[in-house]
């Protein structure tokens, strides 16, 4: 019987972690190992949110040069994921205490990054170079993918509980505001942004991927490039 894949996540949170584990069981047909790295509990300088994904990126380039799949602390893993949501392409350095001048001196392309929308991917794609500047010389290896949900990991938990008609859900990678309303829903129904309440969930991603692929176009993309990844 062969090991499970091993698959390190740099991600904002909990919950995303409860939403990004869901999709990768709908993706592999093998059992898998998925361990947080960021947020990481030994090491809460770091913090957690989009804050942390960009101070984890940075300190990447302090301790090792090239790709990130020789990096020998990142070693043990098969996989390594970097998360951020989309709605981060609209906020800016200051945001988390990093001052523009700093952005400046350590070559961070310029937030906030949106585009017009739709479509989403201009603005994911401006999103993943500002992400990919945070890691300075380091490069994603190609055993290093990104996931990018639009506007947030929380829209794939909308696209998966609510009906395919559901009128939240038009246009739902253009609205910031669609995982706010999975905690408007009737109190039996309601999901809070926690991350107990993700995980009581986060089945239903699984159960109905194909429907979150069909609302949300980075849920696809994720798919696919974990496909190119794990069978290149």
């Amino acid at each position: 019987m062969s090991e499970p894949l091993k698959i390190g996540l740099v991600a904002e949170g909990p919950t995303d972690y409860e939403v990004i584990q869901a999709a990768l069981k709908a993706v592999l047909p093998d059992p898998f190992i998925m361990t947080s790295i960021q947020p990481e509990a030994t090491r809460p300088q770091l913090g957690s949110g989009w804050c942390g994904v960009l101070k984890w990126c940075h300190t990447a380039q302090q301790r090792h040069t090239g790709s990130l799949d020789t990096d020998p602390t990142l070693s043990g893993f098969d996989l390594l994921i970097i998360h951020v949501d989309v709605d981060v392409s609209s906020f800016r350095y200051d945001d988390c205490g990093e001052s523009a001048l700093k952005a400046q001196d350590n070559n961070w392309e310029t937030l906030p990054c949106s585009q017009p929308c739709p479509p989403i991917l201009d603005t994911v794609d401006a999103l993943l170079n500002v992400i990919k500047s945070w890691l300075g010389p380091v490069t994603p290896g190609d055993r290093t993918l990104f996931c990018l949900p639009a506007q947030s990991s929380g829209t794939w938990l909308a696209a998966a509980v609510l009906s395919s008609n559901d009128s939240r859900l038009t246009n739902a990678e253009c609205n910031p505001r669609v995982e706010k309303k999975l905690e408007q829903l009737p109190k039996k129904q309601r999901i809070r942004k926690n991350k107990r309440s993700y995980r009581v969930n986060a089945p239903k991603i699984t159960e109905n991927w194909e429907q979150v692929k069909r609302v949300c176009s980075q849920a696809a993309d994720f798919e696919q490039a974990i496909g190119k990844a794990v069978d290149p």
